[in-house]
């Protein structure tokens, strides 16, 4: 528990099971690499009554102190991916850490040839873009009831596929075949949605309770 302008806040920081989570799963390599979410280092959690997780989360920046509302990345305000070096703090401009999965960290150092002579100039040119993004930033709209849960499931699924499927007999020298696919689909489709069932159910009980 820490205190921040007089306001109490629980942190999950990097030895949290939920960032452990983050690390481990090979599926959210996709969500990393190609869809550019990302995952600050340190989430903080107020501790307020009766209200949802989602809606006292905030993301501190370590250059400027701000604490952000967690909700400014997501779906709704078009910036909850696209943050492929980081995510952006929109009040100092600067870069807040995120954690790295795993196999997203396999994956680069397998593919460094292809990638690391243009990497930087894709950088600056990323950080010119991101002020734009959150001009508009609405956060009251924003709340458990609202969420895109199918979403936010079948992009798990997605991820999942990709990875397991097409992407690990690629790494072991396995063969992919059509057997093998229509195998998968249906297995990581119910995954998926048992995924968002079991995360919006969460979020539902942290409802009727402050502990996190």
């Amino acid at each position: 528990m820490v205190e921040i302008d007089g306001k109490s806040y629980k942190v999950w920081g990097q030895k949290h099971h939920s960032m452990l989570h983050f690390k481990i799963n090979p599926g959210l390599a996709i969500n990393e690499l190609v869809f550019g979410q990302r995952v600050p280092k340190e989430i903080y959690f107020e501790q307020v009554e009766n209200t949802p997780l989602m809606e006292r989360q905030y993301i501190r920046c370590p250059h400027c102190e701000t604490m952000h509302d967690g909700r400014t990345w997501s779906v709704q305000n078009k910036t909850a991916f696209k943050n492929w070096f980081g995510i952006y703090c929109p009040e100092c401009g600067d870069i807040i850490p995120c954690t790295r999965n795993y196999t997203s960290w396999l994956i680069l150092a397998l593919t460094y040839p292809l990638w690391f002579w243009w990497i930087e100039k894709w950088k600056i040119n990323w950080k010119v873009s991101q002020p734009k993004r959150y001009e508009n930033i609405q956060l009251a709209t924003i709340t458990v009831g609202n969420t895109n849960w199918v979403k936010a499931g079948l992009l798990f699924g997605i991820g999942m596929f990709l990875i397991m499927t097409l992407g690990m007999p690629v790494i072991t020298g396995t063969e992919i075949t059509i057997k093998s696919i229509l195998i998968a689909i249906p297995i990581w489709a119910i995954a998926g949605f048992l995924f968002a069932f079991i995360l919006k159910k969460r979020m539902n009980r942290l409802m009727k309770t402050s502990k996190t």
